[in-house]
């Protein structure tokens, strides 16, 4: 049974990765984090929301890899975690936040998006502490692959003044205006409560977030053939895994929401950073 508000003992994992057991995990102050499966063999997984997202919307993908330990977390500044910093910080304070929760555990991460370049980011600060990384399209908007308009745009996100005006209109414009006003009161205040992280997240873009060359893991980069507004948006994400020195994975139908729309596809990608770190493991 998954428990809520704070991480259980991690009992120790074995197989090809060896064996490694540590004491209660500590995590950052205030953030929520879940761990599912905590008695599963493999080696730990770790998996980072986007940008604006929660841990819960992992739900689906999490429920297939029930032989996995997984632990997920609302990020600061998102859902539950909103008291630990309404303004989020910007991916410099998540990496750290990243790397705390961690502690000293080395572990398969796997990032959406924006939790894909704060993964990075932390994956760049301390690698070992990865055994192998994974990014389901990151905007890696500060290189000079990335495609001006979507730097563009992250740029005009980061320069709102109002934040919860800011939240409302991204969040209408994904789900649409009739169903954001189905949603409750409560709901719908806490998407707008995002707004601030949201904010600090697009302006973490304006620069590199991470020294790519500090990278020493297995990596791997997924993405969707779903973009219509960019027919060339998997070669931008093949540029990323040339970059990156990452395998790329490419799936047919997956959009940039596929933890939602299309699991098996994040499933597939979780999976496969996990085969990463035992081919790895099993090569030293």
């Amino acid at each position: 049974m998954p428990s809520a508000g704070g991480l259980e003992p991690d009992q120790g994992w074995s197989g090809r990765w060896g064996v490694l057991v540590k004491l209660p995990a500590v995590h950052p102050t205030d953030l929520y984090v879940v761990r599912h499966h905590a008695q599963s063999p493999g080696p730990p997984v770790v998996l980072v929301h986007g940008a604006p997202d929660r841990s819960r919307n992992y739900a689906r993908v999490v429920h297939q890899l029930s032989d996995l330990s997984v632990t997920v977390y609302d990020r600061r500044g998102y859902g539950q975690s909103l008291a630990a910093g309404a303004g989020g910080g910007g991916f410099d304070v998540h990496a750290d936040d990243l790397i705390a929760l961690l502690d000293g555990n080395p572990s398969v991460v796997v990032g959406q998006s924006a939790g894909g370049a704060i993964a990075l980011a932390a994956a760049a600060r301390a690698p070992e502490l990865f055994l192998s990384l994974a990014m389901w399209e990151p905007p890696m908007t500060p290189w000079d692959w990335w495609p001006p308009s979507m730097r563009q745009q992250a740029a005009a996100w980061a320069q709102a003044e109002d934040t919860e005006a800011l939240a409302e209109q991204f969040n209408r414009g994904i789900l649409g205006d009739v169903r954001f006003e189905q949603l409750s009161d409560r709901t719908r205040s806490m998407l707008r409560a995002e707004g601030a992280a949201f904010r600090a997240d697009m302006a973490s873009q304006d620069r590199p977030f991470a020294d790519l060359d500090r990278l020493t893991m297995p990596r791997i980069v997924g993405c969707g053939t779903v973009m219509p507004t960019d027919p060339t948006f998997v070669d931008l994400h093949r540029h990323t895994a040339e970059r990156t020195g990452s395998e790329l994975l490419v799936v047919e139908g997956a959009d940039h929401s596929a933890h939602l729309s299309r699991p098996e596809a994040w499933v597939r990608l979780v999976r496969a950073a996990v085969e990463l770190a035992g081919s790895t493991a099993t090569s030293t």
